[in-house]
Order: C-alpha cells, then structure tokens, then sequence
C-alpha cells in the first residue's frame, strides 16, 4: 500500500472518525438491532392486524413505536455514530452563507427566462424539421 507520509503519521494509520465509537461499541449492539427489526416489523405487522381499527390509534401506534426503535438504535455504536454525525451537519448547516432574497429572485428569473427561450428554440426547429420532412415526403 502506498504511504504518505505527513508530519504526525502516514494516511494508512490515520485514525477513522468512527474508531472511538466502534472500540467503545458494546457487544450487545447486534441484539439491539435486532429489537430494532423486531419493533419495525411490529409496526407493519400491527398496521394490517389492526386495519380495522381507527387511523389515529394505529398512526399513533406507529409513532410510539417508531420512537422506541429509534432510541434503541441510538444506543448502538452505528446509531451513536449517525447522532454524532447528525449534529455535526446541523453546525454545517449553520456555517453556510445562504443567498440573499434578491439573488434568489435574479437567479429564479434567469432560469425561467432561459428554459423559455430554449423552450420556444426548440420548438423553432421542431416546426421547421417537420416542414421540411412533410416537403421531402410529399
């Protein structure tokens, strides 16, 4: 494997982002996974059992039941992970500098303006080649 070498440790012993969380993962994360799955496939299972019953109950059902798995997945090294994740993407979010009203407006109106006129271009040639076919034909 090709090596480069920085100043502090070549790229193939650089440390994963995940490494703190995958060393500290419990050995009980595959059974979790699993209540996960099983509470997931409650849900849809409960869903057409409960078919009868009032949309309400049952969407409210779901969502109880959306919640627990969620939680039990956080508590895994992966879902401790994607938290992690999650959060750093809000700070991304927060960073960007969004345009302005008026640059969105400007923006907007050239879009439009140009799938107008390549709107009305191809038609342009749409009725000219047709013109020009029902000519060779006949």
């Amino acid at each position: 494997m090709v090596s480069h070498q920085s100043a502090s440790f070549s790229i193939a012993e650089a440390p994963s982002v995940n490494s703190k969380v995958t060393s500290e993962g419990s050995k009980l994360d595959g059974l979790k996974w699993v209540v996960v799955v099983a509470l997931v496939a409650a849900g849809v299972v409960g869903n057409s059992v409960f078919a009868g019953e009032s949309l309400l109950y049952r969407v409210l059902a779901l969502v109880a039941l959306a919640l627990v798995a969620g939680f039990v997945a956080l508590q895994t090294a992966k879902g401790k992970a994607f938290f992690q994740l999650f959060k750093e993407a809000k700070n991304e979010i927060r960073r960007v500098v969004w345009p302005t009203r008026q640059e969105t407006l400007q923006t907007t109106a050239i879009v439009v303006l140009t799938v107008l006129l390549v709107g009305l271009a191809l038609w342009g040639l749409d009725t000219l080649l047709g013109w020009l076919v029902s000519g060779a034909i006949g």
